[in-house]
């Protein structure tokens, strides 16, 4: 076995523990949160335009024009 080193482990003492990992991923969440809600706004409004502007196209290459003439 091991030497006469106390290995033992609290519940306290783990639960510190996580709580410190825990409470520095929450900062690390919030200090990028605003930088990520304007990066997926900024994504969603260009797919909108570049879906809008590929509709325009289809429908443009799609739309038959038809003159009537009366004679």
């Amino acid at each position: 076995m091991a030497a006469d080193t106390d290995t033992n482990t609290s519940k306290d003492d783990l639960r510190e523990t996580l709580q410190g990992f825990q409470d520095g991923l929450r900062g690390a969440i919030d200090d990028r949160r605003q930088t990520l809600v304007t990066v997926g706004a900024a994504v969603g409004v260009a797919l909108v335009v570049v879906a809008y502007l590929l509709g325009r196209r289809v429908g443009r290459r799609r739309t038959t024009f038809v003159e009537i003439r009366r004679v």
